[in-house]
């Protein structure tokens, strides 16, 4: 990274005279490293899982580094004449200083054996360096004032996170002996939580499916219109925050707060959600409410009508995990609804599968099982049997590949008054990575706002 000192060009109130200093970096770790990794294969090895090619400061480093390891992966030795010879062929080696910079680097070696150490230097800088480049494009945005709160902090927060990511240097294989005490410690606990290890669902047989949905995994609850997903979804917010007690977020992009209490105030009580709606409540039902208010008005739910932009859901939801470590669970009602800010992408497809990714990645970011609602297509419709598939996902096929479960909603009763399946939901586990497919049906209490598990109906 070279920086320019600039006179007077900055945003208002920028001190470009600050940053006219030499970046960090090591000119003899690098050229050990390189050296080194001419001289030894075990060394070369050992280097390119440390370093990348942007950790190097000087470009023709960067050069020579990303050649050795493309000769070592090819099995080519990597002398500094095989190595000229290739940089000839690539039309590279004056740039790089020619041959005798090559022997330069040979030369410049020690012991080969000192190549980590030296290579930990060259990282380390390298990390410095981006951690200034972050800092200085978080100034300049903050200065220029452009967009939201929410979009700059979600911004920092992202680049930020691309600095930090892959800066540990750590071992991906270990031995049994350094893990098993904490798997049986996990075999211990589960036998404490009948068996649901995540978060639980409130459905006995979709929780003995999952174990509950866990931390890191993306859900996909995908319906028609009117099939009862944001119902589904509260349902299991309401499993984890009102009778575990387990700290759950509900962001609606399509239902305000006061919407969303009834509904939630409706599934509690069992006081019906048109009564709720209409102000026809009865002695009876101010009687269930009183004595169910205290229940959910001390539940750790946290609903969100607000955020419409994923930035601002990313920014949000990091705000409330720092507030709130313990976060459990997050739903986001619905997926279509989520725009992004900035430049557009080529399509609403695009803009669809960029927003799914994202969403995947701030569930493994926050470690929190992120429920994504989405709406199907017109293609159950279509079909004589009018059952979903995952197929119907609406405008991308990137959502079924970044979700770690999909669930599809299915009521007869929906297309068929008459059904002899009336009051029945289908859950269509159409996806499941890591475990079994399956269809699991539950009861229609939508009077209610609840599905409920078919014993209890």
């Amino acid at each position: 990274m070279t920086v320019v000192p600039a006179q007077n060009n900055g945003p208002a109130g920028f001190d470009t005279e600050t940053f006219e200093r030499v970046p960090p970096h090591s000119r003899e770790a690098e050229m050990s490293v390189l050296g080194s990794m001419m001289l030894s294969k075990e060394a070369a090895i050992e280097c390119q899982d440390i370093l990348q090619e942007q950790d190097y400061y000087f470009p023709h480093h960067a050069t020579i580094h990303r050649l050795i390891v493309d000769l070592h992966a090819r099995g080519v030795p990597c002398d500094p004449i095989q190595l000229g010879a290739e940089l000839h062929r690539g039309n590279d080696l004056t740039r790089i200083g020619g041959a005798p910079y090559l022997h330069t680097l040979v030369q410049s070696v020690d012991t080969p054996a000192n190549a980590t150490y030296h290579a930990d230097i060259v990282r380390e800088r390298g990390v410095l360096r981006r951690l200034i480049e972050a800092g200085i494009a978080i100034t300049q945005a903050g200065f220029a004032g452009h967009g939201s709160i929410e979009e700059n902090v979600a911004e920092a927060a992202a680049r930020i996170a691309a600095v930090v990511e892959g800066t540990g240097k750590e071992d991906d294989f270990v031995l049994p002996e350094d893990t098993l005490e904490h798997t049986l410690d996990q075999v211990e606990n589960n036998k404490n939580n009948d068996g649901v290890t995540g978060a639980p669902t409130g459905f006995i047989d979709l929780d003995s499916l999952t174990n509950g949905f866990q931390p890191g995994q993306m859900v996909v609850v995908a319906a028609r219109p009117g099939m009862g997903k944001s119902t589904f979804a509260m349902d299991i917010a309401r499993a984890c925050a009102v009778k575990h007690q387990i700290p759950a977020a509900f962001i609606s992009l399509e239902m305000d707060i006061d919407e969303l209490n009834m509904r939630l105030l409706s599934a509690e009580s069992k006081v019906a959600l048109h009564h709720l709606r209409l102000g026809t409540t009865t002695d009876e039902d101010w009687t269930s409410l009183a004595r169910h208010l205290p229940r959910i008005s001390q539940a750790p739910l946290y609903i969100n009508d607000s955020a419409t932009t994923l930035a601002t859901i990313q920014a949000k939801l990091r705000r409330l995990k720092s507030r709130r470590p313990d976060l459990g669970l997050v739903v986001i009602d619905y997926l279509q609804l989520v725009t992004t800010s900035g430049r557009r992408p080529e399509s609403r497809q695009q803009e669809v599968s960029d927003i799914s990714r994202s969403l995947k990645l701030l569930a493994k970011e926050l470690q929190v099982p992120i429920i994504a609602l989405s709406q199907l297509n017109r293609g159950p419709e279509l079909r004589t049997d009018k059952k979903p598939m995952v197929s119907d996902l609406r405008e991308s096929g990137s959502i079924e590949q970044d979700a770690d479960i999909v669930v599809l909603l299915h009521r007869e009763d929906a297309y068929d008054k008459e059904s002899a399946r009336s009051g029945e939901v289908d859950l269509i586990i159409a996806k499941h990575r890591g475990g079994p497919t399956a269809t699991i049906t539950v009861g229609n209490q939508l009077h209610y706002s609840r599905f409920v598990d078919m014993v209890a109906t």
